[in-house]
């Protein structure tokens, strides 16, 4: 059974086609993620299914009336007086509503004198025995230990809702429909604010959720972990794909090869049927000249030959009806970058540098002694607030260090994103803002932009008229051509649809120089890291590994809680290894083939035990 089926919508909003012929059906328990490019209409769409539109054409058939979905909105209803545990609480209309009467009750019974005593008390009994049926203060507990796990904690609590920051605010709505447990809900943008230890809880809630869910996301690793199907929005309507996102986008590769292989099929037989009507034109012209009024020989010919021409064009003219769309050809992101000019091998080095503000104090970063060397990527990871900002800030030289010191080597030449995104000149132009780069050219620049969707005339365009994510693109352009050695990105995917993040990914996987990147898009930061400064409560921790191979080191490190065990194993596994690399012959294990596998398990493991050390 379906919870909401859309058929063929169609919307003009002051006479721009917003949303056309969208066609999107969600069965009860499935969880479905929708897709598209920045602007083609993704939110109309959900302002279409959740009634705040109506379509020009086209049905919408709702099995759940709207007022039971629950929703992340952008400017969600929320009453004034409400607190952060108001709003989130009152996601559970019958609990809320009885823990209300429940706290009259209380406070009535404090204020109650001799006379109304054995009253308030009565009352306050059924008020309770009727909490606890629901299971109230379980209730409660659940509350408490979803707000916590989503970076909320009990001091939070009395703060007006309208007061939160923006990640305060998505993260509340998150806890008010992961207690509410709607048979149907509708995130926009979840992943917004949220760091990647909350995206794993989001997560894991979502995987467990019974009800059905429509997501609407640009994070790749968050639609692979947790939808049954993908539906592409675009300009002309959608398409519906079985899978994640890594399904969607392997179908979709196979889709533009296969249309690429039909057009270039169709432009060669449409190449061959030209040829064939110009010599069969040429043929019945001769043969028609050599016939005259006398000659029927050449005459039936000549007719012969007109009817097999026209018979081409008519076969011709079937072919351009039918003709496949040509394919749209992507401009790629290529320019030599090798350079060659720079050849140190360490770029930046720390010696215990710390830094701590504020009285108690406020932040504190604990010591820290690292090196990065060339050829080095770093993923920055850790908890919102964690000082992930603060300590680029440090490494690069906009923040002084209050302890130790930051050493960058005299040659590096560093780029820093944000810093461009700050520079850029509102009054110029896009075009104008690549070409102020030393040696390039109109036309790199305008390859490069294109590749970044800036074709033609929209090069033209003001900084100053653009959205914050074109923004972003141009800010990230001007950095990665710069001629930085080592290049340092905060958040660089921040308001980029999926289009602009894979061609961000696969850019800083050619980039030939140094990085250090902060990024809450996990497949970003797992696919261009390989190495990973952890921070954590102020202290920050080095692996020489990528996030994900971090997590799996974690994992085995958590499979041997105490040292005693850690080392009772490496002592059995080093005598088992000299057993095995001491044997004559093959006794246990079948065939020497074995033996050699078992030795490799057995150092493998040994390694990991004693790098745990």
């Amino acid at each position: 059974m379906f919870v909401v089926k859309a058929q063929d919508l169609s919307k003009e909003c002051n006479g721009i086609t917003v949303v056309k012929d969208a066609n999107l059906e969600i069965q009860a328990g499935e969880k479905v993620a929708l897709i598209g490019a920045n602007g083609v209409g993704k939110t109309s769409l959900l302002r279409l299914l959740m009634g705040e539109w109506l379509p020009d054409q086209g049905k919408i058939h709702r099995q759940l009336p709207v007022s039971s979905w629950g929703m992340l909105e952008q400017t969600p209803h929320v009453e004034e007086k409400w607190t952060l545990l108001d709003f989130v609480q009152a996601g559970s209309v019958k609990h809320y509503h009885l823990l209300l009467k429940l706290q009259d009750a209380e406070q009535a019974l404090s204020e109650a004198d001799a006379n109304q005593l054995e009253k308030s008390l009565a009352h306050y009994a059924q008020c309770q025995e009727a909490y606890q049926m629901v299971q109230g203060y379980e209730w409660e507990q659940e509350v408490d230990e979803t707000l916590n796990r989503l970076g909320l904690p009990k001091n939070r609590y009395p703060i007006p809702y309208v007061h939160l920051s923006g990640g305060e605010k998505t993260r509340a709505q998150l806890a008010r429909m992961m207690i509410h447990r709607p048979d149907f809900i509708l995130l926009d943008e979840p992943t917004n604010h949220l760091d990647l230890s909350m995206m794993n809880g989001l997560v894991e809630w979502l995987n467990n959720y019974k009800g059905a869910v429509l997501l609407v996301s640009h994070d790749r690793w968050l639609i692979d972990q947790t939808v049954d199907a993908v539906v592409e929005l675009t300009q002309d309507g959608t398409r519906r794909y079985k899978g994640g996102y890594s399904s969607y986008r392997r179908e979709r590769d196979r889709e533009e090869s296969e249309q690429r292989s039909l057009y270039k099929k169709q432009v060669r037989e449409q190449k061959k049927l030209e040829e064939s009507i110009q010599r069969y034109r040429t043929w019945f012209n001769r043969a028609h000249q050599a016939a005259g009024e006398r000659n029927p020989f050449y005459k039936k010919k000549a007719n012969k030959n007109q009817t097999r021409f026209r018979a081409k064009e008519e076969a011709l003219k079937r072919l351009k009806q039918e003709m496949t769309e040509a394919p749209h050809k992507e401009a790629t992101l290529r320019m030599d970058l090798s350079g060659g000019k720079f050849s140190p091998r360490t770029l930046l080095r720390t010696k215990e540098m710390a830094l701590s503000f504020g009285k108690e104090p406020k932040f504190k970063l604990h010591p820290l002694t690292f090196a990065l060397q060339r050829g080095e990527r770093w993923g920055v990871v850790g908890a919102n607030g964690s000082g992930k900002t603060t300590l680029l800030r440090l490494l690069i030289g906009e923040l002084q260090p209050s302890a130790g010191e930051v050493l960058i080597h005299p040659e590096v030449t560093m780029g820093y994103f944000a810093q461009e995104l700050e520079n850029l000149d509102p009054e110029g132009t896009v075009l104008e803002s690549l070409l102020s780069l030393p040696g390039m050219t109109v036309v790199e620049a305008r390859n490069l932009l294109a590749s970044f969707l800036f074709p033609g005339d929209a090069v033209h365009r003001r900084i100053n008229e653009l959205s914050m994510g074109e923004k972003c693109r141009v800010a990230f352009l001007h950095l990665y051509f710069s001629g930085a050695d080592l290049i340092v990105l905060d958040e660089p995917t921040n308001y980029l649809d999926i289009v602009t993040r894979e061609k961000i990914e696969e850019a800083l996987l050619h980039f030939p120089g140094s990085m250090i990147l902060v990024s809450h898009d996990r497949q970003l930061i797992e696919g261009v890291t390989n190495r990973t400064l952890i921070l954590d409560q102020g202290r920050v921790e080095t692996f020489a590994g990528s996030y994900e191979e971090y997590r799996e080191h974690r994992r085995e490190k958590e499979s041997y809680p105490s040292q005693s065990d850690r080392a009772n194993r490496i002592r059995s596994l080093e005598w088992q290894l000299i057993q095995l690399m001491t044997a004559t012959e093959a006794s246990d294990i079948a065939t020497e083939d074995e033996v050699l596998l078992k030795i490799k398990e057995v150092q493998h493991e040994l390694h990991r035990l004693r790098r745990d050390e």
